[in-house]
């Protein structure tokens, strides 16, 4: 007989376990499913050399939004973070830019290139940091269905539109024209210093594939201002590395009644008269549920582990031109010893301790961008390096460094060859870059783990290697992630749901995805059978 369960998650990456913990504390007793012998999905912590240990994807949070970090009471299972005082140093061979948490302190770094640019940096960072609130209210809720508005919708929309008008004229109008910018255009109308036009240009194209010309752009910008607002990009990281924050959320989800089964791969959802009735598993077991919710990407989820005879045609069409083409690889380096950066002083722990950006100017980011375009990785890379260990020096042995590195663009899809012949010419071209600014970096390396797309996602499950779940384009975002007509978490198979990043707001290790798609489900699943709504066709 098969096994069952009333509610099972498919994976147990970050907005998994978010979801199951809610659940659980509603009552309900979620069992979660996942394919890899550990917990984390992208935010995991793995020795990648003997000695040596990294936050092998991911290695920083969204950060971990505050409400539910206090409502997992993270901190009890042993969640502890660091936010570095120079959150980014910027390289380039005329002088590095240092910017830090603290607006007044950047200024000063900044006044070093431009007086203007100082003064405009303090008047960016305000207003971001307004517009930030509404857009952290935006991300909070789910977004409406357009044909028919819930009371409930319309009563965030209602609250967000007071809150927009809160803002002023001037702000507003900013958000209604940023958004849509190319966010090189919106921060030259700010900047004159190339190198801070690139350093904070790059917060709107990581992870995606647009370049700083492409429209939208600011866009990202905005969405991840929303987790934190500071300029100069996010920089929370976790002590131990990624994996644990997942650790941490998985025991809160376990303290609160759900069930976490390790190394248990799903390979197709069962669906009887349009309704999700239960799993099979990769070793042929069965598990009968009422609800199945699924934490891996809406392609993976939908194409992957419904039979096509269960969706209409639109809707396959639609989900199959879902963009989800990844555009990021990961580098991972075991150092014999710290790499000394040209042109840093001072107390270099300190400014090497943050995200370590190479994004000279507007034109080197286009650059490398338009080499994806044309199916080839770029071989002068926007990078984003850690030294974790700066800091954690439960990383490695004494005296030794780990370097994470995020190396864009790496297009999924390659034009003339395959992952498996480049992955060395990739590495090498990203330790290249870094050592025209750290000379030494290639003679400290004692390991090089390189990850590319491809690995993205046959290892770690990501279609099309995308670390979001699918591109954060206009498109792709709100009422339209991942499709028009099914933003609300929902799917058309009753009972079937998804949690992961490819629903919205879709933006990095902040656990809002999961917490929305509990809240969403756990009203359905609340509501008495003869109050079901039906739920619109499928827009053709």
């Amino acid at each position: 007989m098969p096994e069952t369960s009333d509610i099972v998650i498919l994976g147990a990456g970050h907005n998994g376990l978010v979801t199951a913990f809610y659940l659980a504390k509603a009552g309900f007793k979620p069992l979660v499913l996942e394919r890899r012998p550990i917990v984390g999905g992208c935010a995991i912590t793995e020795e990648f050399h003997p000695g040596f240990r990294c936050s092998r994807l991911a290695h920083a949070t969204g950060p971990i939004n505050s409400d539910i970090a206090a409502d997992m009471d993270l901190a009890k299972h042993g969640l502890k973070t660091y936010t570095p005082t120079v959150r980014v140093l910027s390289l380039a061979h005329n002088g590095n830019l240092a910017l830090f948490g603290d607006t007044a302190r950047s200024q000063q770094e900044i006044a070093r290139f431009s007086q203007k640019d100082a003064a405009n940096y303090a008047d960016f960072q305000q207003s971001l940091t307004r517009i930030a609130e509404i857009a952290a209210l935006l991300m909070s809720i789910t977004p409406p269905d357009i044909d028919d508005p819930g009371a409930n919708n319309l009563w965030e929309l209602l609250k967000t539109g007071h809150k927009i008008r809160g803002l002023g004229e001037k702000d507003l109008y900013r958000v209604l024209r940023w958004a849509p910018m190319a966010v090189a255009d919106l921060v030259a109308e700010w900047f004159d210093t190339e190198l801070l036009r690139g350093t904070i240009a790059a917060q709107g194209i990581f992870g995606t594939f647009l370049g700083p010309w492409s429209a939208g752009s600011s866009a990202t910008l905005l969405l991840r201002g929303a987790s934190d607002s500071n300029l100069a990009g996010p920089a929370s990281y976790v002590a131990g590395g990624a994996g644990a924050l997942t650790e941490a959320m998985a025991a809160a989800a376990q303290a609160a009644g759900a069930e976490i089964r390790p190394s248990c791969e799903v390979v197709r959802i069962r669906i009887s008269n349009g309704a999700a009735t239960g799993l099979v598993l990769a070793n042929g077991d069965e598990i009968d549920a009422r609800v199945v919710i699924s934490n891996a990407d809406p392609r993976r989820t939908m194409l992957g582990l419904v039979e096509p005879q269960h969706l209409q045609p639109s809707f396959l069409q639609k989900l199959l031109h879902y963009r989800m083409n990844g555009t990021v690889a990961k580098i991972n380096l075991a150092l014999g010893g710290l790499p000394t950066f040209q042109g840093v002083d001072g107390d270099v722990a300190a400014r090497l301790s943050g995200r370590i950006q190479i994004s000279p100017e507007i034109d080197y980011l286009e650059r490398a961008f338009d080499a994806s375009k044309y199916g080839e990785f770029s071989q002068h890379p926007y990078v984003e390096a850690t030294i974790p260990t700066l800091w954690d020096k439960s990383l490695a042995p004494a005296g030794k460094h780990v370097m994470s590195i995020y190396m864009q663009y790496a297009p999924y899809k390659l034009r003339n060859s395959d992952w498996d012949s480049q992955r060395d010419a990739l590495g090498d071209t990203v330790v290249n870059t870094l050592a025209e600014y750290a000379p030494d970096l290639p003679s400290l390396i004692e390991a090089r783990e390189v990850i590319t797309p491809k690995d993205l996602e046959q290892t770690y499950g990501l279609t099309g290697g995308h670390i979001f779940h699918g591109e954060l384009a206009l498109d792709q975002l709100f009422t339209m992630r991942p499709l028009l007509d099914w933003a609300q978490y929902r799917t058309p198979i009753k009972g079937l749901y998804l949690c992961g990043s490819g629903t919205h707001p879709g933006t990095g290790l902040n656990g809002i995805s999961g917490a929305n798609a509990a809240r969403e489900i756990i009203t359905e699943l609340r509501k008495k059978p003869a109050a079901a709504e039906t739920r619109p066709s499928v827009r053709s």
